[in-house]
């Protein structure tokens, strides 16, 4: 499931190299004790909370609020175990941009080149489905540019993905787990992690959008032609409409949308996932279908920002908001106790240690 949501501030700027190579050492003395204590799925679980993976960052060295965060500790953790999956039982593929499109063929390679106990196109398939998730069927103005899978070889994934609001320079990230998936198109959030709330938002896993989800997969097999018809019709009656459809209606264009409906009709999809999989339908054939759906035989549509609570711990000056002390203080318990005992240098443990000290003074 999803299990988390944060709103990141844009930043520009590179990580230093030399600060790199310190968050990778870091990184792998954390993970590998981690695996020891709690085992491969154990990493997965504790990547998959907003909360950790911000702490983590934090621990790191880094940034603690900006939208960096995300692909430069999902790079340290990527550098950190390479060539040590075998050892560990746990991988990390895809990345930032181009990279995250590299994802199929990492896991893959990974494949080739270690006993795992699942089939490979299975975890390409979870990858896959994330992304088209929280591109199409969760439209809340985010495009998705980062795509980092882990996995485990025995099958257990997780996803950390990322997205970017150029336009208020705001990135949003998405967490994902395997092992407490009970449905991956309805509701599959355990903790939604958000400062701001979208206005308009097309959420094709609420609840709320259950019927129209039943209900695309049918329409999807309709006429090409017919689907055209039905969409140049709602457009012109667009003043009648409410004002919410008019947001989605206006970059809609049906004879374009025709070639989008040509794939759908030829697949016959025979539910809601086999439609999200079909090759050639993202996030305008998503909501022309849901609109019809609503409009022409009036299903309910959810508009609902999934997220539920603002974001992780705060800061340590009270900006932008209180710190959270008692979530805090469970992650930096499990970091201290994995810094002291992971195979790092006197040096290096000692900094670690002060600057988890200087965070929180007063935490016992």
């Amino acid at each position: 499931m999803r299990t988390g949501i944060a709103n990141l501030p844009l930043h520009h700027g590179r990580c230093p190299p030399w600060l790199f190579e310190k968050m990778v050492e870091l990184a792998r003395a954390i993970v590998e004790l981690l695996v020891l204590e709690e085992g491969a799925e154990g990493v997965l679980q504790r990547l998959s909370d907003p909360f950790w993976f911000q702490s983590l960052g934090c621990v790191l060295g880094f940034d603690w609020h900006s939208s960096g965060v995300t692909t430069t500790v999902c790079g340290a953790l990527k550098e950190a175990l390479r060539h040590r999956e075998r050892e560990l039982g746990l991988f990390i593929c895809g990345g930032k941009g181009t990279a995250g499109f590299k994802t199929p063929e990492e896991i893959y390679r990974h494949a080739e080149r270690h006993s795992l106990k699942v089939d490979p196109e299975r975890l390409v398939r979870a990858s896959r489905l994330a992304a088209k998730i929280d591109q199409g069927a969760l439209q809340d103005g985010y495009e998705l540019y980062h795509h980092t899978f882990f996995f485990t070889s025995s099958g257990e994934w997780a996803v950390v993905q990322q997205g970017m609001n150029a336009e208020r320079r705001e990135a949003r990230r998405y967490h994902w787990l395997s092992f407490a998936c009970p449905d991956p198109v309805e509701e599959p959030h355990a903790a939604i992690c958000s400062e701001r709330r979208e206005e308009f938002v097309l959420n094709l896993v609420a609840r709320e959008s259950r019927a129209t989800r039943d209900l695309l997969p049918e329409i999807a097999r309709e006429q090409p032609e017919k689907l055209v018809k039905w969409l140049s019709g709602l457009k012109e009656k667009v003043l009648d409409l409410p004002r919410r459809h008019q947001l989605w209606l206006s970059d809609l264009n049906p004879r374009r949308l025709k070639t989008v409906f040509l794939c759908t009709y030829e697949r016959l999809p025979a539910d809601f996932l086999s439609l999200l999989e079909t090759p050639g339908i993202g996030a305008q054939g998503l909501r022309a279908l849901s609109l019809i759906a609503e409009l022409v035989y009036g299903t309910p549509l959810s508009y609902r920002d999934p997220a539920r609570f603002a974001f992780a711990h705060g800061g340590k000056d009270g900006h932008p908001y209180p710190v959270d002390r008692a979530t805090m203080t469970h992650s930096i318990r499990v970091l201290s106790r994995a810094v002291e005992r992971a195979k790092l240098g006197m040096n290096d443990k000692r900094e670690a240690l002060r600057r988890l000290a200087r965070l929180f003074p007063e935490l016992p």
